[in-house]
């Protein structure tokens, strides 16, 4: 999501919103793809809001698990809270007043919508949540938390098919080209595959460390990679 002034609506008043949206919140969306949702989570609302299960810490939005622990306390399960997150990604309260410093409506729409939502229904407000740990160290991580929705890539027992199958675009390629190929994505588009499919953030949602150690991983796991 879009970098905006941070929220000043205290916590009891978004409770508020969550109980009073139940009515219309409905039920749980049974098609929808959580792990999908996570992907998604981190790449389009992850640059303004925490959530645990996520990785993410940003400050811009409410923190998505305050916001729901309250709800999830006093009975709401995780269906009411997808319900709820659908309802709000789709027409969102203005703050103050004011729709350029709320949350643009329909960030994701369609089946993103329904990930998303999903996603944060199972997880927003969980006590002790924690990103799933991999295998592999930390560049391991960094690939399981954000590419490998998307992605093609043994070494992680990753199947997407979103995005190229890095096990063929990899090898080969100097460790300043796969950094780009994150950053950039648009700098060079693999063949068959359209402009702005790839989120163009990570350079702002990842550290330089998680950037350098995602590109170490891949180079060094990729079939026939630079270190292979």
């Amino acid at each position: 999501m879009p970098r905006v002034r941070k929220l000043t609506t205290p916590l009891l008043a978004l409770v508020a919103l969550i109980a009073l949206s139940v009515v219309a919140s409905g039920c749980g969306t049974t098609d929808a793809d959580p792990e999908r949702g996570r992907a998604l989570f981190i790449q389009k609302c992850g640059t303004c809001h925490a959530m645990a299960q996520a990785g993410t810490s940003a400050e811009t939005g409410p923190n998505l698990d305050h916001a729901f622990a309250a709800a999830r306390a006093i009975g709401n399960d995780s269906d009411t809270i997808e319900g709820v997150t659908k309802a709000q990604i789709e027409y969102p309260r203005e703050v103050n007043g004011n729709p350029r410093v709320s949350m643009p409506a329909k960030i994701v729409t369609g089946q993103d919508l329904d990930d998303v939502a999903a996603y944060v229904g199972k997880w927003a407000g969980v006590p002790g949540a924690q990103p799933p740990q991999v295998d592999g160290g930390p560049g391991a991580q960094v690939f399981a938390d954000n590419c490998s929705s998307c992605h093609t890539f043994a070494a992680a027992e990753a199947g997407g098919v979103t995005g190229p199958n890095l096990d063929e675009e990899i090898p080969g390629e100097s460790a300043a080209a796969v950094k780009e190929m994150i950053v950039d994505p648009n700098a060079e588009i693999a063949k068959g595959y359209p402009p702005n499919l790839m989120p163009q953030n990570y350079e702002q949602t990842l550290s330089s460390k998680e950037v350098d150690d995602l590109v170490k991983y891949l180079l060094e796991n990729a079939s026939g990679g630079e270190a292979g």
